[in-house]
């Protein structure tokens, strides 16, 4: 029987601090980001890369910190990890011109992929005792999402009003500073023997990058030039290189055969699309916040809190009981469905349009779907999974979503600027501009839900006459 830890809630806390800023680092720079662009130069196409370069080497790499988890002790990669987010911190907050701050946010989303799979192994190895315990901890982990997208935009707003954008990576030295201090309560996990697939993440996060940014430059290139179908082509061509290597490398860093695991490929299928949707929505309507309706930072991250606060309480004290109850099939598909509610209504607004009419009741119904969706998906894609290969599932679960996200946003940041969301003072051909992406994460995110559940396989659920703790724990929630 694995050995308790006297002292693994000590530890949870180290840990949900962990994915509290690993998700807070993709929402805090939301409000900040007009103020970024007029004071670093970056063009409306160009905006994006504050994202997605924190998004790419994050998800690109996502699946060597889980590797490297495996191999050198979990707790040692997650030191690691907040050593290079800090890093990465002080380069963002520095920067005085524009690849300077993609390059700080690139810092940032390495450190980032060392430290959520090796998280997710440290929490693994902690409750592994107690399956409802394991559940229980592992919705307190999955909470800390929400709660730092919440603390992100209200954040952001507050630092980007009152103090400077910088600010939005300062917050990040000395919080890492402390949890650098908090990791003697972490368990010691002795590594493995094995070697590092340097091939296959060289690949794999070449092609995500390339992929990227061929999707990035298309409207300026064209979709049907040279120039986007060459970048295409290397990005399928470094992919599909990525998996030939795989399957010929002794030691992969994505072995196949976890492929098999029951739920695993639909899963993380689901939470592709997921990230592909909510990104996008997230990134768009901090943009119609205050370039059409004209809000300032600080507003404009209040005037999302009411979304972010809902998907917090939410998963806190209802997904995990749904979950226990239904399984994860309903609740991922119905989640991306209501999510594709959501977005469809938030198509509809208007250059003219209020925050009360256009954004808080579209809002709660996409962050109602996202909340149902999120923690189902994180559980299937690693329920399955054997300890040993703990870091793997999380890294490939993490990887599709951060993928997901960097494509969906590269993809609709090219529909929208196409459809006028470049045209800055122009308030109709920005709201058209940002409807179409709303339109386009509507179907990305109804595509998921649908695809879902077709495809997965639904768990056994406990019958509906047995305590709702027995169905808890029959799912390990």
């Amino acid at each position: 029987m694995p050995t308790v830890n006297p002292r693994r809630w000590w530890a949870l806390v180290v840990l949900a601090t962990a994915q509290f800023m690993v998700i807070m680092d993709t929402s805090i720079i939301g409000v900040a980001l007009p103020e970024m662009q007029r004071d670093l130069g970056f063009s409306p196409g160009d905006l994006q890369w504050v994202f997605n370069a924190y998004v790419i080497a994050f998800g690109g790499l996502l699946l060597l910190g889980g590797r490297l988890s495996d191999l050198l002790g979990a707790r040692r990669v997650f030191t690691a990890g907040w050593a290079v987010l800090i890093a990465g911190s002080v380069v963002a907050a520095a920067a005085q011109t524009a690849w300077v701050e993609v390059l700080g946010r690139a810092v940032q989303g390495v450190g980032g992929a060392l430290i959520a799979p090796s998280a997710m192994t440290l929490l693994m190895v902690l409750f592994a005792h107690d399956r409802r315990e394991l559940g229980k901890a592992m919705a307190l982990y999955g909470a800390a999402a929400p709660a730092g997208g919440t603390a992100g935009v209200f954040l952001g707003g507050v630092f980007t009003e009152w103090l400077s954008w910088p600010w939005v990576f300062v917050i990040y030295i000395p919080i890492g500073l402390a949890t650098l201090a908090a990791t003697g309560l972490l368990p010691a996990v002795a590594p493995r023997r094995g070697a590092v697939d340097v091939l296959g993440a060289a690949t794999v996060t070449a092609g995500l990058a390339l992929a990227v940014f061929a999707v990035v430059r298309a409207p300026e290139a064209g979709w049907g030039s040279a120039q986007t179908l060459l970048e295409l082509g290397g990005a399928v061509a470094l992919l599909a290189l990525f998996f030939v290597v795989q399957k010929t490398v002794r030691r992969p860093l994505m072995p196949l055969g976890i492929w098999r695991v029951p739920r695993l490929g639909s899963a993380n299928l689901a939470m592709t699309l997921l990230g592909a949707a909510w990104i996008p929505m997230w990134y768009f309507l901090n943009l119609y916040l205050q370039q059409v309706l004209g809000y300032g930072a600080f507003a404009s991250g209040a005037a999302l809190l009411p979304m972010t606060g809902l998907l917090m309480v939410f998963m806190t004290a209802i997904t995990a009981r749904l979950l226990g109850r239904f399984g994860a099939k309903p609740l991922i598909g119905g989640g991306l469905l209501v999510l594709a509610a959501g977005l469809l209504w938030l198509s509809a607004v208007e250059p003219t349009g209020t925050f009360a009419a256009d954004v808080l009741p579209a809002s709660l119904v996409a962050a109602l779907g996202m909340s149902l969706a999120y923690i189902p998906a994180m559980m299937a894609a690693m329920s399955g999974a054997p300890q040993e290969q703990a870091g793997l599932a999380s890294g490939i679960v993490n990887t599709t979503y951060q993928v997901g996200s960097a494509l969906g946003l590269a993809a609709l940041t090219a529909l929208a600027t196409s459809r006028g969301a470049d045209r800055l003072g122009d308030l109709p051909a920005l709201t058209d501009g940002f409807a179409a992406a709303f339109l386009a994460a509507a179907g990305i995110a109804a595509a998921g839900g649908v695809t879902t559940l077709v495809a997965m396989r639904r768990e056994k659920t406990a019958p509906a006459d047995r305590p709702r703790e027995e169905a808890e724990e029959q799912v390990g929630v």
